[in-house]
């Protein structure tokens, strides 16, 4: 499933460029011109890109000290709001993270341009209960610099409900104190959605219908921000969109101090002391509260020895350990809570068939065009030639044709017609395709 999006970031126009895949946004007033560019793919699932922000997150403040990085399995499933117990799914998300590339493309410290590319995790495993990663050194690198990075809302990720709708916010919410993320080119927003490969969504109509609009409504919602999508034509064409951007008052609770006003509190420096990194320390500050923290950090304490007080901890913050013992549930309560369980395990098991269907349509749909593009070279000049004239005389509009002249064989708009056409004229030619 590798996947990349090329980032085409300059100085001049750094501003407009999203950070496609980081986990937040810049919290400053303005972007300076040498900010780095780093893009991964949009096609990343709702759980494979709440997993990276959490497994950043973790790693954020040894990034470059320390070539590896652990948490513990549990703790992750529980902070991307994963409750099941099915590993399998958890190391599919893993994999994908592994087979996923990102790019940058930006100007160095001494003004030269400077690309790269990285698999976003170098590697990942689970062994004993502990989910074990890394970056590679170059990337680690771009993820620790301060003006790439800024810390994602985990209680506003974990409210999400699509993929699109996360996807947006990331690349919406660095451009919240400057108002708007400036004009993006459409084929540029299809590929930070994921579906530059869909022709379903050249469609504009499509694109608006299925994509912006869910997105941007649940986006609203959800989240600290309000957006408010913009588009500009070229003719009766949509050439680009841009999205402008308010801060949500009725959802400003969320809203995480980034500054060292909680670094000075007492509760952090407990949190600290008993091996909690920077920013998960302040993330949970910022979520329950100091006297909230302080009541389950005392608690922990008086357990005495744990194996891991950190997880412990995260367990007593979330299910509010040593509170009064609530009362006994009735039997309709107990029935009710197993339904909502059995149907979040279910969706969440769709999505994993979901996800494992699109991708053998895609594989299928490689071998096709491989197919295609041999049998086609393998012609003589004047029987290829033929061959494109007498399938241009079968496309209807003006689109199909002008794509099909521009990328012959390899037509992903004319996928359909294309495989249709061969399997007229070469019988059995897809017999071998899965």
């Amino acid at each position: 499933m590798a996947q990349k999006i090329a980032g085409r970031s300059r100085a001049d126009v750094a501003e407009d460029i999203p950070r496609e895949g980081l986990t937040g946004a810049l919290r400053r007033g303005s972007v300076k011109k040498n900010v780095a560019a780093i893009h991964v793919s949009g096609k990343l699932t709702l759980l494979q890109r709440k997993l990276s922000n959490v497994l950043l997150l973790n790693a954020y403040d040894h990034l470059i000290s320390r070539p590896k990085h652990s948490i513990d399995a549990r703790t992750l499933c529980l902070m991307i709001g994963y409750n099941s117990n099915d590993m399998e799914t958890l190391k599919a998300s893993l994999r994908s993270l592994a087979e996923t590339v990102a790019e940058w493309d930006m100007l160095d410290q001494k003004g030269r341009q400077e690309w790269g590319v990285s698999s976003l995790l170098s590697y990942a495993k689970l062994s004993g209960g502990v989910c074990e990663y890394a970056y590679s050194p170059a990337l680690a690198e771009k993820l620790h610099d301060p003006k790439v990075f800024a810390l994602i809302n985990l209680n506003i990720q974990r409210r999400f409900t699509s993929g699109h709708a996360l996807a947006l916010y990331e690349n919406c919410f660095r451009f919240v104190r400057t108002g708007s993320t400036g004009w993006w080119p459409i084929d540029l927003f299809r590929r930070l959605m994921g579906v530059e490969d869909s022709a379903y969504y050249e469609s504009f109509k499509q694109l608006n219908a299925k994509i912006i609009k869910p997105a941007v409504a649940e986006v609203n919602k959800t989240s600290n921000i309000l957006l408010t999508p913009d588009f500009r034509k070229m003719g009766r064409v949509v050439t680009e969109i841009r999205f402008l951007i308010k801060e949500n008052p009725q959802l400003a609770m969320f809203e995480i101090d980034d500054g060292e006003g909680s670094r000075s509190s007492p509760v952090y420096l407990r949190l600290i002391a008993l091996g909690v990194g920077d920013r998960l320390a302040r993330q949970w500050i910022a979520e329950h509260g100091e006297p909230y923290v302080t009541e389950k950090l005392d608690y922990v304490v008086g357990q005495g020895a744990v194996a891991s007080p950190v997880r412990y901890l995260s367990a007593a913050l979330r299910d509010d350990y040593g509170a009064p013992a609530a009362p006994e549930p009735s039997p309709e309560v107990v029935e009710a809570a197993a339904r909502r369980q059995a149907a979040a395990e279910a969706q969440a098991k769709a999505e994993a068939e979901r996800e494992a269907a699109v991708a053998a349509e895609r594989r299928e749909r490689a071998e096709r065009m491989a197919r295609v593009r041999a049998v086609a070279e393998a012609r003589n000049p004047t029987q290829r030639d033929a061959d494109r004239r007498l399938f241009l005389r079968q496309l209807d509009g003006d689109l199909e044709r002008e794509d099909f002249a521009r990328h012959g064989w390899a037509s992903a708009l004319n996928a359909r017609a294309i495989f249709a056409f061969w399997e007229d004229l070469e019988p059995g030619i897809f017999d071998r395709v899965a």
